[in-house]
């Protein structure tokens, strides 16, 4: 590739040997000289072998954005790739709304019915009970016949039943108090959710793991990206969250439901401009950032610490 030849030509013209150009742009040694050699294919992709080629013409003194426009025809493109990525989320988002919207629709009628029937049952109790109180206050009163033989009985029968009605009354109270006791002891007693590192990764690419403990039954991740990342989310059982592809700042905050799922791989390509927050708390790289931008990470979600 002429462009190729071309950064070469300004490194040798200014003296600077590929082991100096290493140190300056922080890209290796061999992803260097392949793009002296026009070999693009070992570079970890298209995105990489722009950003690469601009990081090597600011190091040599070459306008990178003029570089990259005088030879577009030799650089990888990823606009297409984008735009398909960004066409597929699309399409899931409609396709969700539509599922939903079908199911608010099925479930309006059957609604709609449960309502008439409960009108339909209570009047026809009210109208019940109209009548038989209209038959009760049209019959005989019995209580002039009644003698009384002995009022102290009465009186102490009346007592006696006040005071099992006061008896009842504390008792019922006495086991909502209880109740409502249990829960919130249970509620203060529930461990907080917490990450902490099992494995920190070494090498040009660190595969670390981190475990979530204490995650509870209902599990929300959510990535943002400052600027665009090549990424990849799947479950051990290989269930596919998002493709792996370009992921941009205009496809963020991308909300992922982990619910009821044990081991989730994280392929991150630019992990200094992406934010990854579980259930509201953000997930800390094991290895720094800033020195490592790719990184491959599991996250193991338990319901309690072992």
């Amino acid at each position: 590739m002429e462009i190729g030849v071309r950064l070469k030509e300004a490194r040798e013209a200014k003296n600077i040997s590929l082991e100096s150009l290493q140190e300056s742009t922080k890209i290796q040694k061999r992803y260097l000289m392949a793009i002296e050699e026009g070999n693009m294919k070992i570079l970890p992709g298209k995105f990489y072998a722009r950003a690469f080629i601009k990081e090597y013409a600011n190091a040599v003194g070459l306008d990178p954005d003029e570089l990259l426009e005088e030879y577009k025809e030799e650089v990888p493109k990823t606009e297409e790739q984008d735009e398909a990525q960004y066409t597929r989320m699309q399409r899931t988002r409609k396709s969700g709304n539509a599922e939903k919207s079908s199911s608010h629709s099925s479930i309006l009628p059957t609604i709609i019915t449960v309502i008439l029937v409960i009108g339909i049952l209570f009047a026809a109790w009210y109208f019940i009970n109209q009548s038989m109180g209209n038959d009760e206050s049209n019959a005989p009163s019995e209580e002039e016949d009644i003698i009384i033989t002995n009022p102290e009985n009465s009186q102490e029968n009346a007592s006696g039943n006040d005071d099992n009605e006061s008896n009842e009354d504390e008792s019922t109270t006495d086991d909502g108090d209880q109740e409502e006791t249990d829960e919130q002891e249970q509620e203060e007693n529930q461990p907080e959710p917490s990450f902490s590192v099992v494995e920190e990764g070494t090498g040009s690419t660190p595969v670390s793991t981190v475990a979530l403990d204490n995650a509870g039954d209902e599990i929300t991740a959510t990535l943002e990206a400052e600027s665009d990342t090549w990424l990849l989310v799947e479950s051990e059982d290989g269930e596919t969250f998002f493709e792996e592809g370009m992921f941009t700042s205009d496809q963020s905050p991308l909300e992922i439901d982990l619910s009821g799922k044990g081991r989730i791989f994280f392929k991150i390509g630019n992990a200094s401009n992406l934010t990854i927050t579980i259930n509201g708390m953000e997930m800390e790289y094991p290895v720094d950032a800033n020195a490592k931008v790719r990184q491959d990470i599991w996250l193991e979600i338990n319901q309690e610490t072992e």
